[in-house]
């Protein structure tokens, strides 16, 4: 069966909850929430998290790109403006270099069990990619790692790699940890 790419919103709501139950809550119950954070806010400020994370999502303030095979949603790619999407990891590195702020972020992808190495992280990248364009498009930023020449597990791969980033267009731009990249591409 072939992957396809929906928006998630209200009415796909209740298939990405779904995904993010039957994997734990997604890395112990973080919902996706944490780069909507607040990175100078306090400690717990979206809690609970899958309410929150309802909230922003029907209010058209948490963008991702959901794969489904059939009808079961197995992956997303999150995206978002950078208003919407203010927290990101490295921060401290991420500031010290800081450039123009992007249009865009795309912080988190997630691929459920059973569906890993598959291609579902592409697929919802180029979903992503294409609904940003449809938005208007703009600057792009995203946060991969680089995995060449390394084991790694593909569900700790939240950023994606450099290697998926740089076939779609993206550039490296510096790095921000000892693996991890800023990337852009404007669209």
């Amino acid at each position: 069966m072939s992957f396809t790419t929906k928006p998630l919103d209200a009415t796909t709501w209740d298939a990405f909850a779904e995904l993010v139950e039957a994997n734990n809550g997604v890395w112990g119950g973080c919902w996706c929430i944490s780069f909507h954070l607040n990175p100078h806010g306090p400690k717990g400020q979206c809690q609970p998290y899958r309410e929150t994370k309802q909230k922003l999502v029907c209010e058209g303030r948490a963008q991702a790109a959901l794969v489904f095979e059939g009808e079961t949603a197995v992956g997303w790619c999150q995206f978002g403006r950078t208003e919407e999407l203010p927290n990101i990891k490295n921060r401290k590195n991420y500031e010290a270099e800081a450039g123009p702020s992007p249009d865009w972020r795309i912080t988190c992808f997630f691929v459920g069990k059973g569906y890993r190495k598959r291609g579902v992280a592409k697929v919802a990248l180029n979903g992503a990619l294409e609904m940003m364009r449809s938005e208007g498009g703009g600057s792009i930023e995203v946060y991969p790692d680089d995995v060449d020449g390394r084991k790694t597990s593909s569900s700790f791969l939240w950023g994606g790699t450099t290697k998926m980033m740089e076939e779609v267009g993206f550039t490296r731009e510096r790095a921000i940890g000892k693996r991890t990249w800023v990337m852009r591409k404007v669209i």
